[in-house]
């Protein structure tokens, strides 16, 4: 029988989940950009949430970094790269918005499949549901990065893949803050890598389409 805080952390934790799914359905970059946004505010306060329920004053800096860097900071710059850019505002999806979504269903059965055997007898059911939910969010980010032909879109896969990340190590109680701040500054570089290929892309080829760069391998 769960609690009623472990009962929010759940409604958070599932929250960011259905915000992967909404990442994967969503055809318009703008509306792509609104759903990163979502996610990065409630796992802001999901970090929040496990500051109060673990009595663990560090997760609160968490909470105000998540917010500021995924809630605000992060989308104000993707909206100024799309327009700075003149970026097509269409989403192209290889294999479909169906099948990324099927996809995605997929995922979460994995999730369940790998985590909950694992983590029997050695964590908590809370524990392992909070698990379950944050690699799924991974999975699903990495999902996002594939299923997505435009280097924006695939950007925002790699950050909620972090999202997702963020969302286990915050769930574990006694989880050292350097470790939950040294995987957020790791993958930051790494979106900040992404970036700079972003304008390399646009300035070589005049497209963030990342499909044209088939036709400039080598065989």
């Amino acid at each position: 029988m769960g609690t009623p805080a472990y009962d929010i952390a759940h409604l958070l934790g599932g929250g960011m989940l259905l915000v992967s799914f909404v990442l994967l359905y969503q055809r318009r970059i703008g509306a792509v950009i609104n759903a990163f946004a979502l996610q990065g505010a409630l796992l802001a306060a999901a970090a929040a949430w496990q500051g109060y329920v673990q009595d663990a004053p560090g997760l609160y800096l968490t909470a105000a970094i998540a917010f500021a860097a995924k809630a605000v900071a992060i989308p104000l710059a993707l909206r100024f790269l799309v327009g700075h850019l003149g970026l097509s505002r269409g989403v192209e999806t290889p294999a479909g918005i169906g099948a990324s979504l099927l996809a995605a269903i997929g995922l979460v059965g994995l999730s369940v499949m790998v985590v909950l055997p694992v983590t029997a007898g050695t964590a908590t059911p809370v524990a392992r549901v909070d698990l379950t939910i944050a690699l799924s969010v991974v999975l699903l980010g990495m999902l996002a990065m594939i299923a997505r032909r435009n280097a924006i879109s695939q950007v925002i896969g790699l950050l909620s893949l972090e999202n997702g990340l963020i969302l286990g190590a915050v769930g574990v109680a006694g989880m050292p803050l350097v470790v939950e701040l040294s995987t957020a500054a790791l993958v930051f570089v790494l979106a900040i890598v992404a970036v700079v290929v972003v304008f390399q892309i646009r300035d070589s080829l005049d497209t963030l389409d990342t499909s044209i760069l088939d036709r400039e391998r080598g065989d």
